[in-house]
């Protein structure tokens, strides 16, 4: 029901565009989020966006740097990341909830993970 892509291997101070594609959960979704998970550690808030009105939450981390959005007809969200760092390395997962939360184990639906590798 989530379909993630866009992972891939960057150089540092490059960009990736992650996007994560929703289906048959449109009308029963309100926030949308983007963890990461990094080898030997916990899964971590990165973004997440309210699917109506499009307001958007940030890990101190990433502020500045990311961008999440979304295209409502494509029922797609999107996580721009430029200026990468090697420490931004790790499986990137979207997730969906009925609430706005940071807490991955509140999060009833689960995309696959996509690698984002990030070469110094």
């Amino acid at each position: 029901q989530l379909q993630a892509s866009g992972g891939g291997s960057v150089q540092a101070g490059g960009s990736l565009r992650l996007s994560c594609a929703a289906s048959g959960l449109t009308f029963s979704i309100s926030y949308v989020g983007w963890f990461r998970q990094a080898p030997g550690k916990e899964r971590e808030f990165v973004a997440g966006i309210r699917w109506i009105g499009g307001s958007t939450y940030y890990a101190e981390s990433v502020k500045g740097r990311f961008t999440i959005s979304r295209e409502n007809a494509k029922n797609t969200v999107y996580l721009q990341m430029n200026s990468l760092k090697p420490e931004d390395t790790a499986v990137y997962y979207c997730a969906a909830d009925r609430r706005v939360t940071r807490v991955a184990d509140e999060y009833d639906y689960w995309g696959q993970g996509t690698l984002v590798t990030v070469s110094s």
